[in-house]
Order: structure tokens, then sequence, then C-alpha cells
């Protein structure tokens, strides 16, 4: 209604200013003393003086001066998973699956890369020296806020950054994914022989693939524009899109604008959100009169265009004949407030659920349908779980699922008959799917303190806040935990101190009441008793052999994480944990692994993180 009313208002400007434009121009005398704008008669124009040759420019030094190779970058930019045969922007085809036991890895990791591998681009000095950040220690994380320390990496550079590249798989075990994301963050040296900007692109490209793009985002953007290289710009384009934010790929559209379709449509967008609609609309129809790229895809784009400042573009989307959920649909329609259809959320992948809960646009109640795989991933806290939930708890709906959630936690949190509310964690606990409610009622469980439980009561809550990190609280329960039974497993490798007493002879207690395929329940405490240095002398030996633990087979996994806790490179420990996680479910993890997971994190001062995973091993396994 307002733009109604001023039209007639500018149209009259308008035409007032054309009559005064349209006064006679033959009345108007030059304001200019004569012949002062006419060149003097039969006087030659001066011959353009030669312009000094520039001084030769002295060759520039890397952005950071003790990395002098950088790492290989991938033929293409690292592809969001799961978008095999789409033609969308950001798509490509997934890379093969590798073998749950790091093998494949290490033996793709092998090879060192050659100099000048990578061509860096001259980086533009926009600031002052004082002002600009170094690329010899990157990250938000320091030792003093829970990050590793500085040389978690030691020098193997280029190693660490292929160990990254060839992680893939999704982890089984919620606590390395938390561990690796840690050592991802952590502001740690740049190891020599390799470019800065090439290793923030391997620990980028890790957390997205893995499903968190939030955290890969906060590494892009710890690294100056003009220092970052070919391979991180080629990350930056599926990072942003992942937390749906267009604006911050603005940055990198003056090098990247021309070498493809999709940042060809990120220049539009940019241009838009500046108020150059007319060059934002040009480079749109010029995109869509060429036909590379899908017609949802440009119309999306065209949809951000239409947001920006001054567009007179309005752009309705249809999902018709849409067959596929991409990051580059999903991020833009996020950021554009486009709803996504429901049948299209069921083809998104793993990862890109994951983003969608680190997405505060989508409404809480599509987000909900993702929480527990995020959390048993370890991509949402236990306290942003029970957040999210929280706000479901006085739904209007009382009979909906995602209500009922809600009540449930607050039933578990508030209920006055002690009795009821352990009864409403357990149900919690063991009423969703998988590992999430343990994961969910963690806080709730540590809020019981120690009473006299049964032993499946006391597993149950015992689990719970040990899957929360709730390691202390736990500990408080020793008194009331009978040897040998299932909560005492969990407590003789979860708790801060060790228990007094372990023995085989209490893990073969414990081995009478397990019911899990194969004992591997048992066989995971064994392993990891062993690795935590919680048994000694002729328990060792006879842990390894009842419960075949093959604990001296050498694999190039094991030399190799060994090798890492013995140059205490905790950053590298950490990789390796997690390329020894990878897989379906515990069932495809040796205990031995969990041997030598345990044993290098205690080795590099990771004891807490190393109990955590053993406690994870043997409640879901």
């Amino acid at each position: 209604m307002a733009l109604g009313s001023k039209r007639p208002v500018w149209l009259l400007g308008g035409v007032a200013i054309a009559a005064v434009a349209a006064w006679p121009v033959l009345g108007q005398e030059s304001l200019l003393p004569p012949g002062f704008d006419q060149p003097p008669a039969n006087r030659p124009a001066p011959a353009p003086s030669p312009s000094p040759a520039p001084a030769p420019r002295p060759a520039e030094r890397p952005a950071n001066s003790n990395n002098s190779t950088p790492a290989r970058p991938p033929a293409q930019s690292v592809p969001p998973p799961g978008n095999s045969g789409s033609t969308s922007p950001s798509a490509s085809t997934p890379a093969p699956p590798r073998t749950a036991d790091g093998e494949q890895q290490l033996d793709d990791s092998e090879g060192a890369l050659e100099e000048g591998d990578i061509e860096t681009a001259a980086p533009r000095y926009d600031l002052p020296p004082g002002a600009r950040r170094s690329l010899a220690r990157i990250g938000p994380l320091s030792a003093e806020t829970g990050g590793l320390p500085a040389n978690a990496f030691g020098n193997r550079g280029i190693y660490a950054s292929r160990l990254m590249d060839n992680l893939r798989q999704p982890l089984v075990s919620r606590w390395s994914f938390i561990l690796l994301r840690r050592a991802m963050l952590s502001g740690v040296d740049t190891p020599p022989r390799i470019n800065g900007a090439d290793f923030i692109a391997s620990r980028a490209n890790l957390l997205f693939r893995q499903g968190d793009a939030a955290s890969a985002r906060l590494l892009v953007q710890s690294v100056d524009v003009d220092k970052a290289s070919p391979r991180l710009r080629q990350a930056v384009l599926p990072i942003y899109l992942a937390n749906a934010d267009p604006a911050g790929l603005c940055p990198y559209v003056p090098t990247m604008a021309g070498t493809d379709e999709s940042w060809r449509l990120v220049q539009a967008m940019c241009a838009a959100m500046v108020g150059e609609s007319g060059t934002a609309t040009a480079i749109v129809d010029r995109v869509q009169r060429g036909g590379r790229l899908p017609a949802i895809d440009v119309k999306l784009a065209e949809k951000i265009v239409g947001a920006g400042l001054a567009s007179r573009r309005s752009v309705t989307i249809r999902w018709d004949n849409v067959e596929e959920l991409t990051p580059w649909r999903l991020g833009l329609a996020t950021a554009a407030g486009v709803e996504i259809p429901s049948e299209l959320w069921q083809t998104a992948t793993p990862a890109m659920r994951r983003w969608a809960v680190q997405m505060p646009m989508i409404p809480v109640e599509q987000r909900f349908r993702f929480l527990a795989d995020a959390s048993a991933y370890g991509t949402l806290s236990s306290r942003g779980y029970v957040d999210l939930v929280s706000l479901t708890a006085d739904a209007d709906e009382p009979g909906d699922t995602i209500s009922a959630k809600g009540a449930e936690l607050r039933a578990a949190f508030v209920l006055a008959d002690l009795s009821a509310r352990v009864s409403a964690i357990l149900g919690l606990s063991e009423g969703s799917a998988g590992y999430s409610g343990h994961v969910l009622a963690a806080r709730a469980a540590a809020r019981v303190g120690p009473v006299d439980l049964s032993d499946e009561e006391n597993y149950g809550l015992l689990s719970a806040m040990l899957a929360g990190g709730l390691d202390r609280n736990a500990m408080l329960w020793a008194p009331k935990v009978a040897v040998g039974s299932s909560g005492w497993g969990l407590l003789a490798v979860g708790s801060p101190t060790p228990l007094v007493g372990v023995s085989a002879a209490q893990v073969a207690d414990f081995a009478s009441d397990d019911d899990s395929e194969g004992q591997l329940r048992t066989r995971m405490l064994a392993a990891a008793l062993i690795g935590l240095e919680r048994v000694s002398g002729d328990d060792v030996a006879t842990l390894s052999r009842d419960h075949a633990l093959e604990l001296g087979k050498q694999t190039s996994w094991t030399r190799a994480i060994d090798e890492a806790a013995r140059r205490n490179e905790a950053g590298t420990v950490a990789v390796l944990a997690a390329i020894g996680l990878q897989g379906r479910n515990w069932q495809g993890v040796p205990p031995r692994h969990i041997y030598h997971i345990t044993r290098a994190l205690r080795m590099v001062g990771l004891g807490a993180e190393a109990r955590m995973i053993a406690a994870e091993a043997i409640t879901r396994s």
C-alpha cells in the first residue's frame, strides 16, 4: 500500500526533472572564458610521455614461510556426501567405500607430494601487516580453552592431511568424532612442507563430510581470503551452502566467478546483495539460457537475487519433478525461507541431516526428526539435545510425537518421587533409537544421587551419564555397584579414578552375564582395561588369551597409531583413532582397535577421551 502511494510522487518528480532537462538548449551560454574549451589553433597535440618501466617485483614469499611445499589438490572439490549422479552444483560421484579397519586409507596416505604441485595465488595485501592473520598457527581453540597442544601434528603435515582426505566413512563412535572435531578446531602449528591454507582445507573438508558444517565454516573463516589456496577456494562453496550462508561466499567471487556456472550464480547473488540488481539479473538470465544447470537450481539462486537490495525480481519456487535434495538446494532454499517438501528430505544423506540440525532457520519440528542421529553421532551435544526437545514440551498438541518426547524429558527431570523419576530416565534412555536415548537422558541421570538400585537400573543410569561425559557423577556410584555387574564394567573403564582390585577373575564374572554376540562386550572391556593400564602382570596375558584379543597382531594401522603416540602427536592419534572406528556398527570393530586407541590416547595425554570411547564401546557393542 505504501509503495502504491509513493509511486505517483516519484513519477511526478521524474516529470519535473525531465521538464528541467528539456529547457531550450540554444538559450544557454557557456560559463567558461572564450576559447577555454577549445584547443589552440595550429598547436600539435603533445606526444605521450613514455611511462617508466615498473621496477622488478621481488619474489613473494609464501604466506607461511616455513611451508614451502603445498599439498596436492584433488581433481575436484570435495563433494558433499550422497550426490551421485546429480548435475546440480557441488555434486559429483562419491568416493568408493573404504575398509572399516583403515588399512586402505593408510596405504593411500603413504605417498609424499612433489614440489610445486599447487600454484598458489598471489596474495593481495589490502590490510596492514599488523592486521593480517598468520598461517603458521590456525584454529579457534587454544590449549587453555580445550584445544590440543600446538605441536599436535608434529612435522608430518602432508601425511596428516592425506589421512584426513581419506577418512570418508561415517564413524561408529560418538566420542571419537567429538575428539576428532576438537583436534580439527585446535590452534595447532602448521607442519613444515604444507601450505597453511591447504592444511585448513583438509581439516574443514573432513568436518564437512562428517556432518559438522558449522565447525567447517569456522575453520575456513580463520584464513584471510587473499591467503586462500586454490584447494581452499574449491572447498568453500559446499561448506557455506551447508550453512545456508551464500553471503559468506562473496569475498571469493572475484577469484572464482569464472570457474563454473555455480560460481556465476554466486556472483549474481552477491551483486544483488549490494544493490546491483541489473548485473545480477543479467548473470542469472545468461546462466538460464545456457541450460547447463537444472532449472530448480537456477530458480533458487534467482530467489536469493530477488531478495537483494533494489531488486524487482519475484520468483515462485515449485518442486515439481525434483527428485533429489542436494547441498545447493538445501542451502539456498533454507537461506531464502523456502519450505522443502518432506519427500525430498527423505533423499537427504546423513551428513545433510546433521547440517540441517545446525541451521536455526529450519523449524524445530523439522529438525526434530534428525536430532537422534545427530546426538548419537556427536554433532549435537547432550545439552543441545535437551534444549531442542525442551522447546516442544509446551506444544499445543499433547498427543503429538514431538510434544510427547518433551513431556517424557520433563518427567525425567522434575518428578518428585525418586522411583518414578528413575523409571522415566530409563524409559527415556531405552525408548529412543540407538545411543541417542542415553545422550538425552545423561543430565537427568546425573541429578540422581547414589542410592540402592538394581543392577539393571544402575547400568541404565551409568551408561547415560558416561554417554554425556559426566564421568565424575558416575564415579560416585562405585560403592553401590556390584563387582562383575554391567555397571561395574562401565566404571572399570570410565571412572576418572581406577577401581581397586580389577582383575581377570572379575572380568570373568562380567562375562558370565554377557549376552552380546560372541561376548563382544566382554572382549571390549578386556581390551580397554589393558589399553588403559588398569590391569597388570599376569592378568594382561590371561585376558588377552581367554578372550582372543590378538593384541600382538600388527597391521599398517596399528603401526601408524603406535608411532604417532610415540612421537606425542595428539592430533595424528585422534585422526588415526577415527580411521580405526569407521564402519556400520560396533560389531565390525575388532577389540584390538580399542586396545591400540585407548593406549595411544592415554600416552598423548588424552586419557579422558580414551575412557569415554572405552565406555561407549561396552555400551554399544
